[in-house]
């Protein structure tokens, strides 16, 4: 006969906060702090998606949003995988980030992939109010430590 089965449970969250300053220089600042913040736990989301993800979510925040407020990044590590969210101070929703008017970037153009990248590569992205503006997030699942790449 077999006993119960007893689950250990699961670890809390860990959260990382920063205000990134209003420019393209937030950029790589967000991918370290996010490849530093998985790279602390043994049973994190792949570190290049998340770190390319971020990159597009910074990058959006600063070119699509008026003024010079800091952009804030926050990071936070589940048991199930992470969740990024960059907000900023307009309260408008992206364009075409969860339900895409046209499904094929212009090819010749330099941008308008990013959120494209976006909605294929997370497991889910959306956007939500904030009482200063939005926060636009996506979340990637934990990969077990033998698949991730070395």
């Amino acid at each position: 006969m077999n006993g119960p089965v007893v689950h250990e449970p699961l670890s809390p969250a860990a959260l990382w906060r920063m205000a990134l300053p209003h420019t393209t220089a937030a950029v790589p600042v967000a991918r370290a702090l996010v490849r530093t913040a998985l790279s602390e736990l043994d049973h994190a989301a792949d570190r290049d998606t998340a770190e390319l993800l971020t990159a597009e979510l910074v990058a959006n925040a600063v070119e699509h949003t008026a003024g010079d407020a800091p952009i804030e990044l926050v990071v936070e590590l589940l048991p199930t995988g992470c969740q990024v969210e960059v907000h900023d101070t307009d309260p408008a929703p992206p364009h075409d980030l969860t339900w895409p008017t046209d499904p094929k970037p212009d090819l010749w153009q330099e941008g308008g992939r990013g959120l494209l990248l976006i909605r294929t590569l997370s497991a889910s992205c959306g956007h939500r109010p904030t009482g200063s503006g939005k926060a636009v997030w996506f979340t990637l699942p934990a990969v077990p430590s033998q698949r991730r790449p070395l």
